[in-house]
């Protein structure tokens, strides 16, 4: 939707009854996810490329630490065009496998 009809208060509202908490907020700024390299990033190097050893700042990770919380796709649009591939399977299948063969 357009910037400032209220996107990131419905997900700290959804947090907020779900869970709670209305920071049980996974926040990705999509605009980081823009290059090439992007769809790495979000899941980690497969072995055998640089990074492979540090998930830690993975998606799958992120949500490992964070169970109970809302994903917050945020600027989604500004996405490479195989992170949205990669998120629409995601939310076909309702799992993602990172890098690392975790699911």
């Amino acid at each position: 939707g357009p910037t400032g009809v209220g996107k990131t208060e419905l997900a700290k509202q959804l947090a907020l009854d779900m869970f709670g908490n209305k920071d049980a907020i996974i926040r990705l700024d999509m605009s980081e996810y823009s290059d090439r390299t992007a769809v790495s990033k979000l899941i980690g190097a497969t072995a055998g490329y640089v990074g492979y050893e540090d998930n830690s700042n993975t998606l799958t990770e992120r949500v490992r630490r964070n169970p109970y919380s809302i994903v917050l796709f945020d600027e989604i649009e500004k996405a490479d065009p195989q992170v949205v591939t990669l998120l629409l399977q995601v939310l076909d299948d309702g799992r993602l496998t990172d890098g690392q063969g975790n699911t």
